[in-house]
């Protein structure tokens, strides 16, 4: 078993994470008290990926449920899926961390620390082979991005040797919740940067677009995009959870996107997206679903690939196709838009398929890149901090937990370096004239 340890930080990430569990259940055919009522062999098949099987055949999802304030944890265990989730694995304290990054890390989340750890370690101990742990957050507020970094940083120290991956929601251009989220984005990126092996970034304003445009939603609610973002996260982790043609399992999708440690935030995004009136007048096939997975209207991060170069990229099939079918394709895709790929990784496109498609449709893809263009995304943060941090605006707020200003500016630092790694990449080519002389220069201090 390669079991993963999911676990969901602060408001945001618990509504998705929760959704996420709601997806997944319906997918594995576990209703919502933890009792199987599928109908096919193949959904028990690799369940223990996900959930542990309790006494009387009952299937608790490997969940840890984290915030610092008891609302979002009353509203799910009231919703329909409360029942599914381990009481004991549910942490939350009492005073909130007022979307204050530095609360959630240093003072009110540091409290919390403890007893959320112990839960993911019993957790960790009753797997027989623990493939990693994954972690729903935002950046944006105080919990996820506060204490959700301190617990990565501490589950690295703890598990150095798995992989960690991290949903996290990040700052949208239009969309902005808080006024100190350029800080408390910019605090948690730094320690994104170091401690995680991939992270997805996923934005509001990019799925709204999906809603609007392509769904045609009028008036979408946070339940349509957490479903978005459900879809992705079960579609990226389609080939942890079915057997399948092609499998990927974390350490597999790592080592082929991330061709430099610090470059590991991709952008995700979902195929088919249609809305519901012209759902019939599609035909889904293989060119139909990858068109659809590489188009930047289907991007759920708010950044326009067509502006940066893919270093990597992975696209998870699932459903019954043809397998030559999605070679060609991807071949396809590669040689049609070679100047958006990088030359100095051919082939550079991971492919995986899975036989059982999502509820409700006959294939679907999912799209993993990791691309320049993200650097959009760092900027924006990265130009927002720096208007409010010239002026030293709201920084007593995080000085007065026990913050110093130099991790303000050493935390600005680390993205720019970021940013401007991308755009080292992004301007590459293959046959690069400074590295030729690099390469001469170290074999003539060789022969010497």
């Amino acid at each position: 078993m390669r079991e993963i340890v999911h676990i969901q930080v602060g408001r945001c990430g618990n509504q998705i994470g929760s959704k996420f569990w709601e997806v997944i259940s319906d997918e594995h055919g576990i209703d919502p008290a933890g009792c199987y009522t599928g109908d096919s062999e193949l959904q028990l098949e690799r369940v223990n990926v996900y959930y542990t099987e309790a006494a009387a055949a009952k299937f608790v999802p490997r969940a840890v449920l984290v915030d610092l304030e008891p609302g979002t944890m009353d509203c799910i265990l009231a919703g329909p899926h409360g029942a599914l989730f381990r009481p004991d694995n549910i942490v939350y304290g009492m005073t909130g961390a007022g979307n204050n990054w530095a609360k959630g890390h240093f003072t009110e989340g540091a409290e919390l620390l403890e007893p959320a750890l112990d839960v993911v370690r019993k957790e960790a101990e009753g797997c027989d082979c623990l493939q990693g742990f994954q972690l729903v957050h935002s950046l944006g507020g105080g919990t996820g991005s506060g204490l959700g970094t301190l617990l990565l940083s501490n589950l690295r120290e703890e598990y150095p040797d798995r992989i960690v991956m991290t949903f996290s929601v990040v700052p949208s251009p239009k969309v902005s919740d808080t006024v100190v989220e350029p800080y408390n984005a910019t605090l948690s990126l730094n320690q994104l940067i170091e401690n995680t092996d991939q992270s997805f970034c996923i934005d509001n304003e990019a799925l709204y677009d999906i809603c609007f445009r392509t769904l045609k939603l009028p008036m979408p609610t946070y339940g349509d995009l957490n479903h978005l973002v459900s879809m992705m996260m079960s579609g990226v982790t389609t080939c942890l959870r079915f057997p399948g043609q092609l499998n990927a399992d974390l350490r597999k999708l790592a080592v082929n996107m991330v061709p430099f440690p610090r470059l590991h935030f991709f952008m995700p995004g979902f195929a088919p997206l249609t809305s519901r009136g012209s759902q019939q007048y599609r035909a889904l096939s293989v060119p139909e679903l990858t068109q659809q997975m590489f188009d930047a209207k289907n991007m759920m991060a708010a950044c326009d690939p067509r502006h940066g170069r893919y270093l990597t990229v992975a696209a998870v099939f699932r459903g019954r196709m043809s397998m030559k079918e999605v070679d060609e394709q991807m071949l396809n895709v590669q040689t049609k838009n070679k100047d958006y790929f990088v030359g100095w990784i051919p082939n550079n496109v991971k492919t995986a398929v899975c036989d059982i498609p999502p509820r409700g449709l006959k294939m679907s893809g999912t799209f993993i890149g990791n691309t320049t263009a993200i650097q959009e995304l760092f900027k924006r943060i990265s130009e927002q901090f720096a208007v409010m941090f010239r002026r030293k605006a709201f920084v007593h707020w995080y000085t007065g937990e026990g913050m110093d200003e130099s991790d303000f500016a050493e935390a600005d630092n680390n993205m720019s370096d970021l940013i401007s790694e991308y755009q080292q990449y992004q301007d590459a080519t293959i046959n690069d004239q400074e590295f030729e002389e690099e390469e001469t220069t170290q074999n003539d201090d060789s022969d010497e």
